[in-house]
């Protein structure tokens, strides 16, 4: 591949990761904190195309073997690195969702670490993240959740004849992504599979356990269909 290809090529990969960090679209892959990570990683792939072209322009040289032609036989796997640039670009692909909650191995529910709990807040209605309410269930043998109203956001997910609220975490990126999710009794809304809600309710007591891979059981008292969170993972 000629040295003109290459450096068009690393400007492009260069702007693709400019364009997801500054659109937002990153946090489908990554955690929020990685993105001075890729702004800087993306503006020196830049410079570094940049840097290339200016200096061979300077030392006006026709980027091929010095005799009038090029090196057709080049490596062909220099042309993959588009892969990632077409994907961006063209498709741009939607954070993970229900599928990979359906795949995922049901021993991997909540990766049980004995976290360090806390107290849960005050009020009437208690906002957890997933995370820690599927935690709390599996871990917390006091029940201090028994009988509290706690809202949840997630996505729908219907399997084997239930209904569930589910999310994704990452530790670092979308490959490491694991599932969490909640079962849904009472008066469940037919909304359609993935779509984003808000749900409140009470967690049913003693209903997580190791049969049922510590997936909790939620009464549901109200139902709100909201918008795909910026951040669709949890962390």
């Amino acid at each position: 591949m000629r040295r003109e290809t290459q450096n068009i090529l690393l400007i492009l990969l260069g702007g693709a990761l400019l364009k997801i960090s500054f659109s937002g679209l990153y946090l489908r892959y990554v955690q929020k904190g990685l993105l001075p990570l890729l702004i800087a990683a993306g503006a020196i792939m830049i410079g570094l195309a940049l840097f290339a072209i200016v200096r061979d322009i300077r030392r006006g040289q026709a980027v091929d073997d010095g005799h009038g032609h090029g090196h057709a036989h080049s490596s062909r796997s220099t042309w993959l690195m588009l892969l990632p640039v077409m994907a961006v670009f063209l498709i741009s692909p939607p954070a993970l969702g229900g599928d990979v909650v359906n795949s995922a191995a049901d021993t991997n529910q909540t990766q049980r670490s004995r976290n360090l709990l806390g107290e849960l807040p005050s009020g009437d209605v208690i906002p957890l993240s997933m995370t820690e309410f599927v935690t709390r269930t599996a871990w917390d043998e006091s029940g201090t959740l028994d009988g509290r109203r706690v809202r949840l956001t997630g996505f729908l997910l219907r399997a084997e004849g239930d209904t569930f609220v589910a999310r994704l975490a990452i530790s670092c990126c979308a490959a490491d992504a694991r599932p969490l999710k909640v079962r849904l009794t009472g008066d469940v809304p037919a909304l359609p599979d993935e779509q984003w809600v808000e749900v409140t309710g009470q967690v049913v007591p003693k209903s997580a356990s190791e049969k049922n891979s510590w997936v909790p059981s939620f009464t549901v008292e109200s139902f709100t269909p909201v918008a795909e969170p910026v951040e669709p993972y949890e962390s």
